[in-house]
């Protein structure tokens, strides 16, 4: 009957332990959801970033030929 009862016991705990890591994922799911534009903005605006000094680059290397 101990036995029967420790088994019971630890499965319950199991069972806790297993709902609450499922509502752990569940809301680090939720945050990652709700950042996913923030982390296409960045992306979007490093690209921008990059974009832009590319073009300064070529335009100091136009000036560096005109005026070296």
């Amino acid at each position: 009957m101990a036995v029967l009862v420790a088994i019971a016991i630890q499965a319950a705990g199991a069972l806790l332990w297993a709902g609450q890591a499922a509502a752990r994922i569940d809301e680090l799911q939720g945050r990652m959801e709700a950042q996913a534009p923030v982390a296409e903005r960045l992306a979007r605006l490093e690209e921008q970033a990059a974009a832009t000094r590319a073009a300064l680059d070529r335009i100091e290397a136009k000036l560096d030929r005109t005026h070296g």
